[in-house]
């Protein structure tokens, strides 16, 4: 893998990309992990103005920590970068006490509060986005995007572009380190951050980031059934998980009505 090639290309696309869009440059939120923060890195290297914002919703010290510490690492080497934090909570425990509900009536309650934490930080995000003219960048990566859809629709999946979106998470890494991004991050053990009790990203979608990308590598070939043991229920998993995110990433069927009905 070619990663100072790839780190051009992608840097290279951003600038053009907001040049043909007339904006001023980027907004990217930052949660401490390993995929904002080499977004943020990227976007800090094409010159244009770039800002971060960290978003805290009842977050994890070592979460906030790590985002403050990058956050800050990125406006020393980087003039054209500032960083602000907006802290969610209250508006979020505002919004969560407004439409409580029972749990034991909507077992789904925790999850649609999950997703609503990544909505408010994608409203907040172009807020920001609108008032300086940046462009909205999404961190998500190719497994997240178009594998498994681990992402919340209108949430973090709602943004302007995608600079790492063909990339996994095993060459995000490979990024990070030709980067410089801290070791704390690099070992930072990947979660969404969007649940009150700590919750790993392999811990919700049974598979960690390697076995689901070799998943993907034979999806179209192959069957569960072709393998046994943990490659079966590897591939198993994902398939399930791929089929249940196709309303995610496929157009939103529109009602067409007969020409003769007009």
């Amino acid at each position: 893998m070619q990663t100072q090639a790839i780190i051009r290309h992608i840097v290279q696309w951003l600038k053009d990309y907001a040049e043909q869009a007339r904006a001023k440059g980027f907004v990217v939120g930052v949660s401490g992990g390993i995929d904002s923060a080499v977004v943020s890195t990227l976007v800090a290297q094409t010159g244009l103005s770039v800002l971060l914002l960290e978003m805290p919703i009842r977050q994890k010290s070592d979460q906030v920590n790590r985002a403050q510490e990058h956050m800050g690492r990125l406006k020393q080497r980087y003039p054209n970068v500032k960083a602000q934090s907006v802290d969610l909570t209250q508006t979020f425990d505002t919004f969560a006490d407004t439409v409580d509900v029972s749990e034991t009536e909507f077992p789904n309650k925790q999850l649609a509060l999950a997703n609503a934490r990544s909505r408010l930080r994608m409203t907040t995000l172009y807020y920001y986005g609108q008032l300086h003219g940046l462009l909205v960048v999404g961190t998500g990566n190719k497994i997240e995007d178009f594998g498994v859809g681990f992402f919340t629709k209108y949430g973090d999946g709602g943004v302007d572009i995608s600079p790492i979106a063909d990339l996994t998470k095993t060459q995000v890494y490979a990024l990070a380190a030709e980067l410089d991004v801290s070791e704390d991050i690099q070992k930072a053990v990947p979660t969404d951050g969007l649940w009150d009790t700590e919750r790993t990203d392999e811990e919700q979608m049974g598979a960690s980031y390697p076995e689901l990308e070799w998943a993907m590598s034979v999806y179209d070939s192959h069957k569960p059934e072709d393998f046994e043991g943990r490659q079966r229920e590897v591939l198993a998993i994902y398939t399930r998980l791929h089929k249940a995110m196709q309303h995610k990433v496929n157009p939103i069927p529109v009602c067409k009505i007969p020409e003769e009905l007009f």
